[in-house]
């Protein structure tokens, strides 16, 4: 700690000078214009319009737009450093930020294309990432890296078997850090060659994939931790509270972790189907959507209203789920219709089957058919019965249709449906009738 001190301490003193001040006003004035020039480039609609483009072209203006501010900073301080030398005045603190600003280009480029080769998982990070890099390359450059390690490495607490600091903490996090982002690639390398082999199902393609995801970074922090220098045989007792945490606070995530692998393995649902898991047939709201996605702990189910529900894996598991496309797209909708006893039932089969005739989604093998189910208290109940074959269109909206059609065609044709009725009788007693007791 008193050799960093020391030379932070002499550091301060060179920067006391004129010839340094002025250079170091140079260089806060060249940040300053760079960071303004880099939000006038990003802001305009020329920009705006070409980071929406996909393609190769657009990738490469992204990056050199994100590099822009970077990149025009190192042009200016070189500028001005190039002017110090041409006057042969001395220039040593320009030439260390001339390092620097490039170094602070080349990292920021670096990191832009790492996110690209992760399919953008890491978007929204870069400058995060690329600071903390810089950082620990700057303290390299300006030589400051090994008096703040041993700074870092001299408060800590010691233990029996051994003594943790805030380096080693530091570093162990910086490692399993590393080791995470390189599985992380190589998971999404997989994953991308996975997804091109049409010859497996994409269910079976999703769930190989989230597999050796999975298994790929447990393994990189494991080997994250050991290159760390941590001896695993001390995480001994830590499994043993994880296990027990996954057998009472954590049993519900990993159920569902389990039940979307079973999804995606045995093929019931996957992305596309039509399915309805609320236990009704039809609805349009409740339960009743195309399944988007298949995540690790839940599923994406988007109904015709645009909301996205999350539906995790294990309720689908254990509880009935009807998939409207699982073998066969077809799907048969039943309209119960109630028709008076003053009207000719034959008559109204007939418009029945009428209304089913002209829609254009209602298949005609198999062809619609009326039914007369029954005889209720208020007239006859009719069924009509047809099939459709794309279920994902809706089918809350041909009933609606059909219904319209029904409803023109009674009224066309005499026909009308019976409302519920009931008769309510008063006999009226004379006084002398009553029984006296």
């Amino acid at each position: 700690m008193q050799e960093l001190l020391r030379n932070i301490g002499h550091s301060l003193e060179g920067l006391l000078t004129t010839n340094s001040l002025v250079q170091l006003s140079a260089v806060a004035i060249a940040v300053m214009l760079a960071w303004w020039f880099g939000r006038q480039v990003v802001g305009t609609d020329r920009a705006r319009a070409a980071l929406a483009q996909p393609g190769f072209q657009a990738r490469f203006t992204e990056m050199f737009l994100i590099a822009s501010p970077h990149l025009a900073a190192l042009v200016l301080i070189a500028a001005f450093g190039g002017a110090l030398h041409a006057l042969k005045i001395r220039s040593n603190i320009v030439d260390l930020a001339i390092t620097l600003a490039g170094l602070l280009l080349l990292i920021r480029v670096v990191v832009y294309l790492v996110r690209l080769s992760l399919g953008n998982r890491t978007k929204g990070w870069g400058n995060t990432i690329t600071l903390v890099v810089w950082l620990i390359l700057a303290l390299h450059v300006l030589g400051w890296f090994e008096p703040l390690v041993q700074a870092l490495d001299s408060v800590g607490l010691k233990t029996d078997r051994s003594r943790i600091t805030l380096w080693s903490v530091m570093k162990l996090l910086f490692t399993v850090g590393i080791f995470i982002l390189i599985a992380v690639w190589a998971a999404r390398w997989f994953e991308q060659r996975l997804m091109a082999m049409q010859g497996l199902a994409l269910s079976m393609r999703i769930g190989i994939a989230k597999f050796s995801q999975t298994f790929l970074i447990g393994l990189s922090i494991l080997l994250g931790l050991n290159a760390a220098g941590l001896d695993l045989t001390t995480l001994n007792v830590l499994t043993g509270a994880i296990g027990v945490g996954l057998g009472f606070g954590l049993q519900a995530i990993v159920a569902n972790f389990i039940s979307g692998f079973v999804l995606l393995m045995d093929r019931s649902i996957k992305p596309g189907d039509v399915i309805s898991f609320t236990g009704t047939t039809g609805t349009s709201t409740e339960g009743f959507g195309w399944v988007q996605e298949l995540r690790g702990r839940y599923v994406v189910v988007r109904d015709r209203d645009g909301v996205e529900t999350l539906v995790p894996n294990q309720h689908l598991i254990t509880n009935p789920v009807i998939n409207w496309s699982y073998t066969d797209p077809r799907v048969r909708l039943k309209l119960p219709v109630r028709v008076s006893y003053k009207d000719d039932p034959e008559t109204a089969l007939a418009v029945l089957l009428k209304a089913a005739e002209g829609h254009a989604r209602i298949l005609r093998d198999p062809g619609p058919v009326a039914r007369l189910m029954g005889f209720n208290d208020y007239g006859f109940d009719l069924e009509l019965r047809f099939w459709i074959s794309d279920p994902q269109e809706g089918v809350n909206n041909v009933r609606s249709d059909v219904n319209r059609t029904i409803w023109r065609l009674f009224k066309e044709h005499g026909l009308t449906i019976p409302v519920a009725q009931r008769e309510i009788r008063v006999e009226m007693q004379r006084p002398d009738d009553l029984d006296p007791t």
